[in-house]
């Protein structure tokens, strides 16, 4: 992989690929840059995918210290080495961090979200010990039961489904990143849509969730796409939290192009 120094003086690895305008690649939770492995054959052949490890996952490094600013600063350098601007892709949590760097001024042509990680009223936000309770287990080194109790109690997943999880092929990738799920809960903040900052945000933004998706993601994804002045929201046929590979690169292809 290819490595920028982040302003902190953090090493990132990035991957390109692709030709074409630029477009950042930003994961959620958990996930490192081997995440888009399928999304990039889609958009490689009209953008120029950049795609990077989050610090504290992979080939990235990580500081003592974590803030929310030093990964805005981790996305800015990848955006400088795309050219100085990119149009920026991020889900999950990972949305939640875009936001939060497009407010915050970062160089970012077009911006497109899915599903981020807010609470709309009518649908219960996390424990409010959450974060402690992921710290407690962390500093015990029980990362299977901060998996679990993420999974659980920040997303509302069943223990039957979560039980499911822990059988599948990247368990072992939840579980080795697990520490990175307190700065996931960091740039989450309290979960609410942040409608006020929004409200002067006027890049092109599209907003997406799948059909199949959770009712609260669904909101979320509507209730950001409402409060951005150029925001539009988009569904797209997928499963839980999961856009179907094919139709999502044609979509951000087109919008990146456009």
């Amino acid at each position: 992989m290819r490595k920028v120094v982040s302003r902190d003086g953090t090493t990132i690895a990035y991957e390109k690929a692709g030709d074409g305008p630029p477009i950042v690649l930003l994961n959620g939770s958990f996930r490192d840059h081997t995440i888009f492995d399928a999304l990039v054959p889609e958009l490689a052949p009209h953008c120029t995918t950049y795609v990077y490890d989050r610090r504290g996952r992979g080939e990235s490094g990580d500081s003592p210290e974590y803030a929310v600013a030093r990964e805005i600063e981790d996305l800015e350098a990848v955006i400088q080495e795309a050219g100085g601007s990119a149009v920026v892709f991020a889900g999950s949590s990972g949305a939640n961090l875009a936001i939060e760097a497009a407010l915050a001024g970062a160089p970012i042509t077009k911006l497109a979200l899915h599903e981020p990680f807010y609470r709309v009223d009518g649908f219960p936000k996390p424990p409010w010990n959450v974060a402690k309770t992921l710290r407690v287990l962390m500093e015990e080194d029980r990362r299977q039961e901060a998996v679990e109790y993420f999974l659980g109690s920040f997303l509302g997943l069943t223990p039957d489904t979560v039980a499911q999880w822990r059988k599948g092929p990247i368990w072992a990738v939840n579980e080795a990143n697990a520490h990175t799920l307190a700065y996931d809960l960091a740039i989450c903040g309290d979960c609410s849509v942040p409608v006020d900052r929004l409200a002067g945000y006027t890049t092109q933004t599209l907003v997406l969730n799948s059909a199949g998706t959770s009712d609260w993601l669904r909101a979320a994804a509507q209730a950001t796409a409402a409060a951005l002045p150029n925001g539009r929201s988009l569904e797209l046929p997928g499963s839980w939290h999961r856009i179907d590979m094919d139709v999502l690169g044609r979509t951000l292809a087109e919008f990146a192009t456009a």
